[in-house]
């Protein structure tokens, strides 16, 4: 097995946490995207190290139990989502049990129960944002879509499963007005044109759509008299913007926005609370999801009314404004300007008076707020928190701390190091399927202090 291209015929043993398949061949592991546990399948090998190596499908010669028909026509080349071979069911599976093993394996865990995933209402249509990247084809006709995986070649579609639905009517039409524009698009090799991605949201809750074209200059030939067609055309559509990114980076948005015409903002309720989000604005991308793993911290923390809560990663408010409305008082605190000051315009559109936000790091923040929190919620970004924050923690030492997590490798570091020495105790962990069609979960982790 010296030679890359070799054809191999594996059994697909198990999943691993990038949601490939797993096989081994002579001692070797070899890891197959676009399998799944029981495929038997015929394999290329493209990528050989001493240990393990990647390989390509080149045959089905036995089909797992849980392998189904794809929904989109191009999902084992689009890197925008990895699973849809994957039964339903055995999605749920996997994920489950991937929080279980990097609980045993990572956090070293051992008589651990974790309780039943909470599965999305929406398997597809879910989700409520999508940034294509953009291109020109050789034939001159605009492609948008998403990057095949491991690679930068752009895999061109028209509509998205994943996606709600209600953006599917925007995506070919607007790459047919971009060609008739003759509007540049960017060249991530010699850094020439202009527009880089398609930008599109939706209020899940509210239907109102944000169009953005991120692009290296502000001004673009045209594109206050097109934008105006566009509202015409699109009844949902409420307002067009241009974020300029001039980086030489693969950062999507830049720092600056530009609303066109219309709003230069959409409308959403989450959790009977009224949110104003921007086109860059980080919120959840399965509403109806991040609702249901509240409604279950909700039904699992039963507050009475009192408590003093502390939102350590808040954004703009998302979870710290529907949990003030149950508790005494709520402190936001968020590393971002920008977040921050949108939280602040959040509570008070909603007359939420018992929260107070910080622009700050958590480790700073935290040991110098004037309150003793009764809770302190955590959800930080896929890397996890920095040491410093659960030093703080560890030193401040809250009651309940309640986890969100979208990384079980690095939820599983955390809470080994936040209950070093018996300091805490894992009370229960709630798994909620987010993402489905992908292999990312995340889970809800409460941990009490042990007095």
């Amino acid at each position: 097995m010296s030679q890359q291209n070799n054809l191999i015929k594996l059994n697909i043993v198990d999943i691993n946490d990038n949601g490939e398949g797993v096989g081994k061949f002579e001692e070797k592991i070899i890891f197959v995207p676009d399998t799944v546990t029981g495929d038997v399948v015929l394999v290329s090998l493209n990528f050989i190290k001493r240990q393990y190596a990647y390989g390509k499908v080149k045959e089905i010669i036995h089909s797992s139990p849980y392998r189904v028909r794809p929904n989109c026509i191009v999902s084992d080349k689009c890197g925008g989502c990895q699973w849809q071979h994957i039964s339903p069911e055995y999605q749920l599976h996997i994920k489950q049990n991937k929080i279980v093993q990097s609980l045993r394996r990572i956090g070293r865990f051992k008589d651990i129960s974790v309780l039943p995933i909470l599965s999305s209402s929406e398997i597809f249509g879910y989700r409520n944002k999508a940034t294509y990247p953009l291109s020109y084809s050789k034939s001159g006709n605009v492609h948008a879509g998403y990057y095949q995986r491991h690679t930068h070649k752009l895999i061109n579609i028209n509509q998205c499963p994943i996606q709600d639905s209600r953006l599917n009517s925007f995506l070919a039409e607007i790459k047919l007005d971009i060609e008739k524009q003759r509007w540049t698009i960017y060249n991530e090799k010699t850094y020439e044109g202009q527009l880089r991605h398609l930008a599109l949201r939706i209020g899940h809750s509210t239907g109102e759509v944000l169009l953005t074209l991120v692009s290296t200059s502000s001004h673009i030939n045209e594109i206050k008299k097109q934008a105006n067609l566009w509202l015409e055309k699109y009844p949902n559509l409420i307002g067009v913007l241009i974020n300029q990114n001039s980086e030489k980076s693969n950062k999507i948005f830049g720092d600056k926005t530009f609303s066109i015409v219309g709003e230069p903002f959409l409308k959403e309720n989450f959790f009977n609370i009224d949110f104003k989000l921007r086109p860059d604005t980080f919120f959840q991308v399965n509403t109806q999801s991040a609702e249901t793993l509240l409604h279950s911290l909700l039904d699992n923390l039963i507050l009475t009314g009192k408590e003093k809560i502390v939102d350590a990663y808040c954004g703009i408010g998302t979870f710290t404004l529907p949990l003030a409305k149950r508790v005494s008082h709520a402190t936001g605190i968020e590393i971002s300007y920008d977040s921050i000051e949108q939280a602040k315009t959040n509570a008070k559109a909603n007359n939420i008076d018992n929260v107070v936000f910080y622009q700050g790091a958590v480790k700073d923040i935290l040991p110098s707020l004037n309150i003793s929190p009764d809770i302190v919620l955590l959800d930080p970004p896929r890397k996890g928190c920095e040491d410093g924050v659960i030093e703080t923690l560890r030193r401040v030492r809250p009651p309940l701390i309640i986890y969100i997590s979208c990384q079980p490798s690095t939820l599983a570091r955390d809470l080994k190091k936040i209950c070093h020495q018996n300091l805490y105790k894992i009370l229960w962990i709630q798994p909620v399927d987010f993402f489905p069609q992908t292999p990312h979960v995340e889970s809800i982790v409460a941990i009490r202090h042990i007095v």
